[in-house]
């Protein structure tokens, strides 16, 4: 009796087939582990592991400093026109800085500078007073001036003016 053997020679040639496809892997994921294990050793971290940063980076990210802030005691108080009518307009003031080398030097020149944001403050409309985009730049153009004042006497810039309290009526 002949035996069939046409029927195992493809099972024979699947298994290699698995047998060549798992060896491929295998070597594959060991040149992957190799490649890893190179960087690890090198640097220390993988890459994209968030290791240790170097000195660069860590220069990069500035520093951390604390707002000093410089409260005007008084509030601006000043007459803004609309429709004819006369409004009033008082708001509290604070400057925030840096340093309170800034704010000495602001409190040095502080009549001029609440002269120059009274000015300022009524120059604006009574409707842009009101509305809060008008107010974000009358804060604005407060800081602008101040920085301006203080350059004029050699000082450094402060950082924005904030307003504690601000009625228009």
């Amino acid at each position: 009796m002949a035996e069939n053997t046409s029927a195992d020679e493809p099972v024979a040639k699947k298994s290699r087939l698995k047998l060549f496809a798992l060896l491929g892997f295998l070597i594959l994921l060991a040149i992957g582990l190799a490649v890893a294990g190179a960087f690890w050793f090198m640097n220390g971290s993988l890459p994209g592991m968030g290791g240790d940063e170097t000195a660069e980076e860590q220069a990069k990210e500035p520093e951390f400093l604390p707002s000093v802030y410089l409260d005007l005691e008084k509030p601006l108080l000043t007459t803004v026109q609309a429709d004819g009518r006369q409004r009033y307009a008082q708001v509290h003031v604070s400057l925030e800085a840096e340093s309170q080398a800034v704010l000495d030097a602001a409190q040095v020149h502080l009549p001029l500078l609440r002269s120059q944001l009274i000015q300022l403050m009524g120059s604006r409309s009574f409707d842009s007073l009101r509305a809060p985009e008008g107010r974000q730049e009358l804060a604005q153009a407060m800081t602008d001036k101040v920085n301006e004042l203080l350059a004029n006497e050699n000082a450094a810039a402060i950082r924005q003016v904030l307003f504690s309290n601000f009625v228009v009526q």
